[in-house]
């Protein structure tokens, strides 16, 4: 079945109504009609199954059948702070990044940033990337949507951080390995992780001695020099693989 995120307050009782994008998409796109059934998130932990009643154009309803856990989220959180890449390569970056697993986005501004501009990162660009999370968390069954934060700058992100482990990147690392320095969060029961990646032209060294100040732990991602969207995509399946929330629940 088809999965859509909306807002809780389109559910209502046991009846849910779905606005325009929803509706557009079920009538125009995937060309569903009454009968049919969907499946609900609510973002707040719960999925509905959705027989629709009416498909119209700016609007569809539907009768709630069965409520339940949502599920399809990985034990581990994994905090993604990856530096802005050109365009597609960001986007990129969000969509596998959703498929994998990782549970939050932090946009990066560094030092050698140079895809955001002059100008930073629109408000417009921010709703695109929002749009792609939401997206790839429907088609890959998530039960819940990953934040994607405001943009940072180095400093900022670092001082967003929480609790957990951090881990940065850095391919001047040669000696300690991602896998070791997340052994000790297996035995964890939420273990939480956040990984920096950065630009094109990866971190400074000026960068990697801040990080290191507040505790974050420079990891190699192995012998060869991966792309940027690569390494950030491989960080992030690594720190999952190895904490085992990629094991079947």
């Amino acid at each position: 079945m088809h999965r859509f995120f909306i807002p809780p307050g389109w559910i209502r009782g046991d009846h849910v109504l779905l606005g325009d994008d929803v509706a557009h998409q079920l009538r125009h796109v995937l060309r569903l009609r009454p009968g049919a059934r969907i499946v609900v998130l609510d973002d707040r932990g719960a999925e509905y199954e959705v027989a629709l009643v009416s498909v119209e154009n700016k609007q569809a309803r539907g009768d709630i059948l069965a409520r339940r856990p949502a599920s399809g989220e990985p034990s581990a959180q994994v905090t993604l702070a990856q530096a802005v890449l050109k365009k597609d390569n960001f986007e990129w970056v969000l969509q596998k990044g959703t498929e994998i697993g990782v549970a939050r986005f932090v946009p990066l501004i560094t030092a050698r940033t140079v895809a955001a501009g002059g100008d930073g990162v629109s408000a417009a660009k921010q709703e695109r990337w929002a749009r792609i999370v939401r997206e790839a968390a429907e088609q890959s069954r998530r039960g819940a949507l990953p934040v994607v934060a405001a943009p940072l700058t180095f400093g900022e992100a670092l001082d967003d951080l929480t609790a957990g482990l951090t881990l940065i990147a850095w391919e001047e690392e040669r000696a300690a390995s991602l896998r070791d320095a997340v052994a000790p969060l297996r035995a964890a029961d939420a273990p939480q992780v956040t990984v920096f990646v950065g630009p094109e032209g990866g971190f400074t060294a000026e960068e990697v001695a801040q990080a290191q100040a507040r505790g974050a732990v420079p990891v190699t991602l192995g012998a060869r020099i991966l792309r940027a969207e690569t390494a950030a995509t491989a960080a992030a399946l690594l720190v999952l693989y190895e904490l085992g929330a990629l094991d079947p629940a």
